[in-house]
């Protein structure tokens, strides 16, 4: 398995101190990284800075695991959701470009009071769209559980199926389970045959005395904190061993979400991620 940080994982930094994607690359190269993880909402100019992407990826022979596109399948209009699966096929496209053959995409995200029910036939029909061009680019459509709306294991697998491209398939992030309430090793087991990119995330609950701290609220109204992988409520050296097992030779791509100096803490993530591996 291969190690690559999500370029979202520094994002306090790439703010803090105004990087641009070549930046982040030189950041991955200095802690030797096999790869980065890359998302279209960091582009300024993108025809421009694909080209120096593409040259800095190759001068310092670092591999793109995924290209993130932030779509969002869950809109009532047929013109709406035309919009979020061109986001998709021109993610599959600048992935081309980039080398990398999987695309991290989202389902949708909550919004007023839709439910999963309502709202998973927009996103089959979204995915089945999407995967007419995945499948002919030979190039993975991975859906991350991400958000409230379709975040549990069991709707990830039942879009999958519903889809039925063997082209879609799933980001395993380790630590969002958590967000809707679910085990993560429960959600491993259910979704193990499918994981074709692995997000490498803890969180765990706020403490009442860290009033200044905003987290991320679950489907419960529980507060979660991003942390370094390891000082979370994740079991993540049963998930890497399942990986193990199941002979995933794929990435696993550091995402941090948390409130610590972001280098830091991505730097302790991927030596503690390497000790897994051994």
């Amino acid at each position: 398995m291969k190690i690559s940080v999500s370029m979202y994982s520094l994002n306090s930094t790439v703010q803090k101190e105004k990087w641009s994607i070549v930046d982040f690359i030189e950041y991955a190269k200095s802690i030797a990284l096999d790869g980065v993880e890359l998302l279209d909402f960091y582009w300024s100019d993108k025809e421009k800075e694909l080209e120096e992407t593409i040259v800095a990826l190759k001068k310092h022979n670092l591999a793109v695991s995924a290209y993130d596109v932030t779509n969002d399948f869950v809109k009532k209009s047929i013109k709406e959701r035309a919009i979020e699966i061109a986001k998709v096929k021109d993610g599959i496209q600048t992935a081309k470009k980039l080398g990398t053959n999987i695309v991290r995409v989202f389902s949708g995200d909550l919004h007023g009071e839709l439910t999963y029910e309502d709202a998973q036939a927009w996103i089959v029909e979204g995915l089945k769209s999407c995967a007419e061009a995945a499948e002919k680019e030979q190039i993975y459509l991975a859906i991350e559980n991400h958000g409230l709306l379709a975040g549990k294991s069991e709707q990830v697998e039942e879009i999958i199926t519903k889809v039925g491209s063997p082209f879609v398939k799933s980001t395993f992030d380790t630590g969002n389970f958590l967000l809707v309430h679910e085990e993560p090793k429960h959600a491993f087991d259910r979704l193990k045959e499918e994981v074709v990119h692995v997000h490498f995330k803890d969180f765990r609950e706020k403490d009442p005395i860290e009033e200044a701290v905003t987290g991320f609220l679950s489907t419960k109204g529980v507060e979660l904190i991003g942390t370094v992988p390891g000082d979370g409520q994740v079991n993540l050296a049963y998930i890497v061993q399942g990986l193990k097992d199941t002979n995933y030779n794929g990435w696993l791509s550091i995402e941090y979400e948390g409130f610590e100096d972001a280098k830091v803490a991505n730097e302790e993530a991927v030596n503690r991620l390497r000790e897994l591996l051994k």
